[in-house]
Parts: C-alpha cells; structure tokens; sequence
C-alpha cells in the first residue's frame, strides 16, 4: 500500500494533487496518481499558467477557438476542459466518499479579489457552466472574498477559500461557512450537499517571517526560523476543533453539514536548509487535506512519516508566536503582507498568461 493510501486510511488526511495540466489527463499521470493515492486536485492562475504557455497540447485548441471568442473567453474554455475532465477521473472518489473528497478546484479570476459582487458573479458562472457535483470553486481570502464565500456557501455550492495566511482571517472563513450554511438550512437546503476546504498556506510564511528575523539578526531572533508557518498552522487546527464543536455546530451536523476541512497548501520547502518533508509530516491529522506538488509526493512516498502531529505541541506553537513578538515580528503584518503578495502574483500570472495568449493569437493570424 502506499504511504498516500496509508495517510488517509490511517490518519484521515486526504492527500490532493496541487498541479492541473492536460498532458495529466492525456497521458496517464492523474489516473496513476488517483490509483496510488491522491484524493482531488487543486489548480491556480499560476499553475494554469505554466501549464498553458510550457505545453503544446493546447495550440490546436486554442488556434480553433480564437477565430470564434476572444483570447480571455478562449482561455477559461481550455481550463474548464482540463477541470472537467479531471473531475471526470475523480469521480468514482467522489462517490467512494459521499460527497466528501474527489473534488477538482478552479479559482474565479484574480482581478476580482477585491470585488464581492463579481467574485459571486463569476462563482456562479464557473459552476453553472462545468455543472459537475465535484467542482470547488476557488475564493480568496480576502476582505471582499470573505462575504462572497458566505453567498455561495448559502447557496448551497462547494468552496474552497484560498490564500488565507492569518488566524483571525480563519476564524472569518469558519464564521461564513456556519452561517452560510444556517442561511442554506434556514431556506429549505441541503447542507449535507455541500464541501468546503479553507486553504491555509504554509511555507509561505516561513519565507517572510525569515527574511524579517534575518533582519533582525539577534540570537533570540534568528533562533525562530522555520518555525512560524508550522506554529500558525498548528493553531489554525485548534481554532478548527474549537469551532466545530459545541451546540451552533451540532445543530448543523444533525442536519447532515460537513465539517469545512482544513488544507494546508504551498507545502513544498522553499528553503533547501530544511526538511523537504516540514511542511507535510508536522501537520497530519484527522479531517484535513494536503495539497502536494508532484517533487513532495514523490518525496512524502520515499521516507514521509505516517503519525498523527496536527494537534501536538498546541503550547510550543503559542511560545513561537509569543517569541516572534519579543523580538519585534509583526505577525498580523506578515499575514496582510502575504496575502497581498499572492493576490498580486495571481493576478501578475493571470495577465502574462493572457498577453501571450493574445501574442500566439497574433502569430496565428499572421498580423
């Protein structure tokens, strides 16, 4: 069996391919992967990105549609083809599972993250025009994304929250889910028809909360590197026990809800001065999902170890945070700073993806 099989069979923690391409599909790749092990996949602007401009199994497509729709419209008809036929794959994990995994993402289009109303607008649309029970559309976590979440949790779609980085911006995306979800209740709906993840990033913070105690440079500073992104997120699972328990949350299980799961994204190791492997063993445990690149699977497959550690060492966490204080981290400041950076590199990816687009358009064209 493999250790992605034994993860989840052993720990309930879903392990989700964070790549979307279609030479996947194509070749064999997502179905190998689906059979060893991997429970759903995730995609994002950047991804996509990489995807579209580094194969040429979308020219032919491609070179088709622009002499009907423009580059744009072009561009989210060959991702929603990808999506779909990767949620195709999932399908039967879908089904296994009730409901609860086998779930494909694809995130609304990062110029709308500061926009509520079109955030719900093009949430809508992306799941009325794919049209499969296994799709999450992706939102950010933003000031703005945050209400849109609460719409579309209302009405009755599956979600995953994106680029979520802070504690207090969790406990925001757990307050939208439960009452979206009394909302859809209040309303004659189905909660148990809906799936959620809130997608907290990981290895992103070690990156910014380095550079600063590099900066810092005193003993006591440079004494807390690598330790800060396994600390928030560890506290982010406390925040997730806490919050789906007690008489608000019972009420909605009684009437079939799903626990809106945690997912730990952008777990590879960005600094090679460390385990390649921190960001996947320190933070296992029940109802949760990890969404790995291809390097980190192979990775956790060759020496990951399989041990419950999410909820370990809940006091250590607090200390590191506290520590990060004394020596003059601004730890809100580094969630705000991190969310508008990947807010900006969606969107940086998005438009360069689309201006060589409309470039390769020219060429086809001859103008």
């Amino acid at each position: 069996m493999s250790r992605l099989h034994q993860l989840y069979r052993e720990q309930d923690q879903s392990p989700w391919l964070d790549d979307l391409k279609r030479s996947y599909v194509q070749d064999g790749t997502l179905a190998r992967l689906i059979d060893d092990g991997i429970r759903g996949v995730t995609s994002n602007p950047t991804i996509f990105a990489k995807a579209i401009s580094g194969e040429a199994t979308y020219d032919e497509e491609f070179g088709a549609l622009v002499k009907q729709v423009s580059v744009t419209d072009a561009y989210w008809r060959m991702v929603m083809e990808d999506v779909t036929n990767a949620a195709g794959l999932l399908r039967a994990t879908f089904d296994e599972s009730v409901g609860s995994d086998g779930f494909v993402s694809l995130e609304v289009a990062p110029d709308l993250a500061h926009d509520t109303a079109g955030t719900v607008k093009a949430a809508r649309w992306i799941h009325e025009t794919i049209n499969r029970p296994n799709l999450m559309v992706k939102i950010p976590a933003t000031a703005a994304g945050v209400p849109a979440v609460r719409t579309m949790i209302a009405a009755g779609r599956n979600i995953n929250i994106t680029l979520m980085f802070s504690l207090s911006r969790y406990a925001e995306v757990i307050e939208a889910y439960l009452s979206g979800l009394e909302e859809l209740v209040a309303n004659g709906g189905d909660p148990s028809k809906v799936a959620s993840v809130a997608s907290f990033f990981v290895s992103r913070v070690d990156t910014e909360t380095d550079r600063r105690l590099t900066a810092i440079g005193t003993p006591e500073a440079l004494a807390l590197r690598g330790r800060a992104a396994v600390a928030n997120a560890k506290l982010a699972y406390e925040i997730f026990q806490q919050r789906f328990s007690g008489p608000r949350w019972d009420a909605l299980a009684a009437k079939g809800a799903q626990l809106q799961r945690p997912l730990w994204a952008s777990t590879s190791t960005k600094n090679p001065a460390y385990s390649d492997l921190l960001y996947v063993d320190t933070l296992i445990g029940p109802h949760t999902v990890n969404t790995l690149p291809e390097g980190t699977i192979a990775a956790f497959e060759d020496h990951g170890v399989i041990a419950r550690t999410v909820d370990t060492g809940y006091g250590d966490s607090r200390a590191v945070l506290d520590g990060l204080a004394k020596v003059g981290v601004d730890f809100a400041d580094v969630g705000q700073v991190l969310e508008d950076e990947g807010v900006a590199a969606f969107s940086k990816s998005f438009d360069e993806l689309i201006q060589a687009l409309t470039d390769k358009a020219n060429s086809l064209s001859g103008s």
